[in-house]
């Protein structure tokens, strides 16, 4: 098996990737972070968001495993403290794949699309943002307020929660728009509560005035400057979880809280 590593930065999930490429060394796996089959993140969430979007380019042909040594670990499936467990694991069952789809958003700027595992916004903390939200060709409705946030499943207990919006349950290839702060008063209503969609809608957003406006897509910020339209949809594009013990999804629900 060929495998790569991505790493939080600090001094501990360093030790325990150390300890990691020692072991499957010694078990004839190869340490491929060019061509690799297997992407074992050490961190947290935010260190799975990063190696998906180091490994995009040939997203389909890789799986993902993630040992939490981090603050926030929904994405992982082990603590550094089962980390006996996980290589054991790895050395002697096939895993399971869970596949989770990443959105495609397309600016009207840009030359190339990006991609988002959880969520994608377009925020504006300078002044109100005004954009028209169109579904698969139909005006939906018109949003004023600080911005849009539209969120995938694996997406739904991030951002998305901040938002008071539905955590989706594993399994449900679902996107989910909410509205960031609205203005709700007598002369302007929008829907005012997050709206679930079945995967195959086409979101655009169209603004005459985009220019103190930041796409976020994951961890990513970028200014939209001169654009005026922005478009999402699911892609052809997933990251595949090598799952190689049983996942409960509940249980990583409740120790969110």
């Amino acid at each position: 098996m060929r495998y790569a590593i991505v790493q939080k930065l600090d001094e501990n999930s360093k030790k325990v990737a150390g300890k990691v490429i020692d072991q499957l060394s010694q078990n004839n796996w190869i340490h491929d972070d060019e061509h690799p089959e297997l992407v074992i993140c050490i961190g947290g969430d935010g260190t799975i968001l990063y190696g998906v979007h180091q490994y995009i380019k040939n997203i389909n042909d890789l799986m993902f495993l993630g040992i939490h040594t981090g603050t926030l670990g929904f994405l992982t499936d082990y603590t550094q403290d089962e980390l006996d467990t996980c290589l054991h694991h790895l050395l002697t069952r096939s895993p399971k794949i869970n596949k989770a789809p990443l959105l495609k958003i397309e600016v009207d700027q840009w030359e190339d699309p990006v991609y988002a595992l959880n969520e994608m916004r377009i925020e504006n903390v300078i002044k109100s943002q005004n954009m028209n939200v169109y579904i698969d060709g139909e005006f939906f409705e018109k949003c004023r307020g600080s911005g849009i946030c539209l969120s995938t499943q694996a997406g739904s207990t991030a951002y998305n929660r901040s938002l008071k919006g539905a955590v989706i349950d594993s399994g449900l290839s679902v996107m989910q728009l909410a509205e960031i702060t609205p203005i709700q008063h007598s002369k302007h209503r929008s829907l005012g509560n997050p709206y679930i969609m079945m995967e195959n809608r086409h979101v655009r957003m169209v603004s005459d005035d985009f220019s103190t406006a930041m796409l976020c897509y994951d961890h990513f910020a970028t200014a939209l400057n001169d654009a005026k339209e922005v478009k999402v949809q699911f892609s052809d594009k997933y990251v595949h979880f090598a799952r190689y013990r049983e996942y409960s999804y509940l249980k990583r629900l409740k120790n969110l809280y």
